[in-house]
């Protein structure tokens, strides 16, 4: 094989998988193996919170509270329903207190606390029909659950005169845990068969459609095994096995189609396998290596964030990206070499020809030529056009209020979310959605006294219970007239937090740890915001070696994802299609999920964005033709672009059919994300742009020049025989990369 110029990393990896590609397949099959093993039981493991900010009060509060004061944070609630009865009639009420003893004796509970005990309103309905037993199940999550599916047998269904329900934080969260696991498995069997129909369409050739079905296994299996080694070492949000699954099949196809089609293109042209893969590897292996850098440069800004949550996504997100990748330029080249022109076998399309013949490899993607020969003739309209069109998109987004996510994410028919419905409808005060003051510091009973009624006197409180005194700590319930997380019951916290007291008091509760949320993720965004932007800028840039063309790549980029977050208000905040895709609207967005899928959007958006400029970029160092660059980008990877942003969308969607609506709106909003970039972005707002820039596109300063000829790590030109001058360029400041 000829040697080329490429780096040291890069060319080492392309010797390994063409001398040893035998060995390259045998050593990834034991990994797999080996990671099939490790990852086994990982669902099992995540966590269904990381909402919270670890080092905010309410957390320290939270924590006082459930070591030293149990009962004042309640994770499970057993609703019982008399029927037509009232809850004070002597048999329901005799059947409460038994069922109220029996739950104060099970193992692993604490905390035991009733309205037949206590008489408190706030746990009885308005219509005396329904009342409450609360208890907290103690233990880390997955203990938690392990308690209540032991528990909930016993508990669940008719006993005498009443109807049992089982309801609370714990239940939410393992009620979701297992609809997401039950969901996930059902997304699989829905998007492989689908994908690898489109991969059939796409490449025709069955052998070729198996490759990148392929990666994507291997990418998901091993992030799954990561992911296990995580839980032993921190907390992992049960949702990042959804994007896990997502970026593992689509990234894997996106990397594959690519590499796999430029391949076929060098094969097409007479070159053996041997050199085809070279010039593959040279040219497409470059491009996909930089693509996994910027997607994983846009979810590492999630680990800025505090909330395990987000934290989970990166951790997933860049291991399955770098997996991807890593697959796609070691493994996939190692099965193409041994294949080599059988990489065509099998080609199934012939059986829907019936004689057409297909178009020549050297003439495809002349429709793509053509649509950016009409969008450059007619740039400004065009760049104006898609800009507005995009802008307005986005403009729901602009009324987005942020909530924090609970039950209203389950299905409507789920019986937590049941019986938080009817506590919320049917009881005041907003019972489990109050607000704890924790005081900390000896005071005595008439200090006590007037902080409590300094609360009462507060706009917004409904009630004031307590305290409840515990040596130098006491703490207070104080519950909101309105909704738990409503606006009122957000300025009621900043309230409570201004109220002097003569002891130290920390605020908590559902509206409390919303507040101090927002605030992580107001404080953090900036800094997860500049990352992102710098790292982006510094990569396309040695890509390109151009100033104008990175800063066009994060503008065009963001402008593509105002239609998928006017979307998420449009219809998961305000509820429209709510009936026809089967969720609650909470009237909400959780605060973390515009973070997360912007950095997921954003970093597909360059993935597509690097494959579309790599080409245009090769195709300028090699003719210095502005334009024909352009087209030439657009001919030979609109098509490529399109099939792949379909078959992630198709991911996506898929994913999107899960019941939770966390879940629901990250898969459906990406996959729209995804669509709008693929078909509107990259086919006309880039080539638009691109065209009104111009040679200026190009330009570079000179101590910038130099740099990239030195560490830039754009495609490379095939080393030419002995004798054949370069093509002419035309000389705009910067040089071949």
């Amino acid at each position: 094989m000829t040697e080329v110029n490429t780096p040291p990393r890069v060319g080492g990896w392309t010797r390994f998988v063409t001398a040893r590609p035998r060995l390259s397949l045998l050593v990834a099959l034991v990994l797999t193996a080996l990671a099939v093993l490790a990852g086994s039981g990982v669902a099992d493991r995540l966590g269904a919170g990381g909402w919270e900010d670890p080092a905010a009060e309410s957390t320290y509060a939270t924590k006082a509270l459930e070591r030293e004061f149990p009962g004042s944070q309640p994770n499970l609630l057993l609703l019982l329903d008399a029927g037509g009865a009232s809850v004070d009639d002597p048999a329901v009420a005799a059947e409460a207190k038994r069922l109220t003893e029996r739950l104060s004796g099970e193992r692993g509970v604490t905390g035991v606390g009733s309205y037949w005990q206590s008489g408190a309103p706030a746990l009885r309905a308005e219509d005396g029909h329904e009342a409450l037993i609360a208890a907290r199940i103690t233990g880390d999550e997955k203990t938690a659950g392990e308690t209540l599916e032991r528990l909930a047998p016993h508990f669940r269904g008719s006993h005498g005169p009443v109807e049992v329900a089982i309801g609370g934080p714990v239940a939410v969260r393992h009620e979701m845990q297992t609809i997401i696991q039950e969901d996930l498995t059902r997304a699989e069997l829905i998007a492989l068969p689908v994908t690898l129909v489109l991969l059939v369409m796409v490449f025709g050739s069955a052998i070729a459609a198996l490759l990148p079905l392929g990666i994507g296994i291997v990418a998901i299996l091993g992030t799954n095994a990561i992911l296990r080694g995580l839980t032993e070492l921190t907390d992992v949000s049960v949702f990042a096995i959804n994007l896990t699954t997502a970026l593992g099949l689509g990234l894997a196809i996106d990397y594959a189609l690519f590499i796999v089609r430029r391949f076929r293109e060098e094969l097409s042209t007479g070159a053996e396998p041997l050199t085809a893969i070279g010039t593959t590897l040279r040219t497409a292996g470059r491009t996909v290596l930089f693509s996994a850098l910027t997607v994983a440069v846009s979810l590492a800004a999630m680990l800025v964030f505090p909330q395990y949550f987000l934290r989970s996504f990166a951790y997933a997100g860049i291991a399955v990206v770098l997996l991807a990748a890593a697959a796609a330029l070691i493994l996939l080249p190692a099965a193409l070499i041994l294949l080599g022109h059988r990489i065509n076998a099998l080609d199934l399309r012939r059986l829907f020809r019936r004689g057409h013949r297909p178009e020549p490899a050297g003439q495809q993607g002349r429709a793509w030529a053509r649509t950016a020969t009409l969008v450059m003739r007619r740039a400004p309209f065009f760049a104006l056009g898609t800009t507005v069109v995009l802008v307005l998109l986005g403009l729901p987004f602009l009324g987005v209020r942020f909530g924090t996510a609970d039950d209203r994410q389950l299905p409507s028919t789920s019986e937590s979310h049941t019986v938080q419905q009817h506590i919320r409808e049917g009881f005041p005060g907003s019972p489990g959605g109050g607000l704890e003051v924790l005081a900390e510091g000896r005071a005595t009973e008439a200090q006590y006294g007037a902080y409590k009624e300094r609360i009462a006197a507060l706009p917004g409180v409904l009630r004031v219970d307590g305290p409840l005194v515990k040596g130098d700590l006491a703490y207070f319930t104080v519950l909101p007239k309105g909704e738990a997380v409503d606006d009122a019951a957000q300025r009621l916290v900043a309230d409570l937090r201004e109220t002097l007291a003569p002891f130290d008091t920390e605020v908590t509760g559902t509206a409390a740890v919303l507040v101090d949320s927002k605030n992580a993720i107001g404080e953090r965004l900036p800094l997860a915001a500049v990352f992102i932007t710098i790292v982006t800028l510094l990569l396309v840039f040695l890509l390109t070696g151009s100033v104008l063309i990175p800063i066009q790549a994060v503008v065009l980029n963001a402008l593509s994802l105002t239609a998928m977050f006017g979307a998420v208000v449009w219809v998961f905040q305000d509820g429209h299609l709510s009936g026809l895709l089967g969720f609650t609207s909470p009237g909400s967005i959780e605060t973390t999920l515009p973070v997360l899928m912007f950095c997921v959007a954003f970093g597909l958006s360059m993935d597509y964005g690097v494959f579309l400029l790599s080409r245009i970029k090769e195709e300028y160092d090699r003719t210095g033709d502005h334009d024909r660059a352009v087209r030439h980008g657009l001919a030979r990877t609109g098509g490529l672009i399109t099939a792949a942003a379909v078959i992630l969308a198709v991911v996506m969607v898929a994913i999107g059919t899960s019941r939770v609506t966390n879940t629901k709106m990250l898969g459906l909003g990406i996959a729209l994300a995804v669509l709008m970039d693929a078909m509107i972005v990259r086919s006309l707002l880039v080539p638009a742009v691109m065209r009104l820039t111009g040679r200026a596109t190009w330009w570079a300063p000179g101590p910038l020049r130099r740099f990239h000829e030195r560490f830039g790590l754009s495609e490379g030109e095939p080393e030419r025989p002995a004798g054949e001058t370069e093509p002419a360029r035309e000389k705009v400041g910067t040089s071949p990369g």
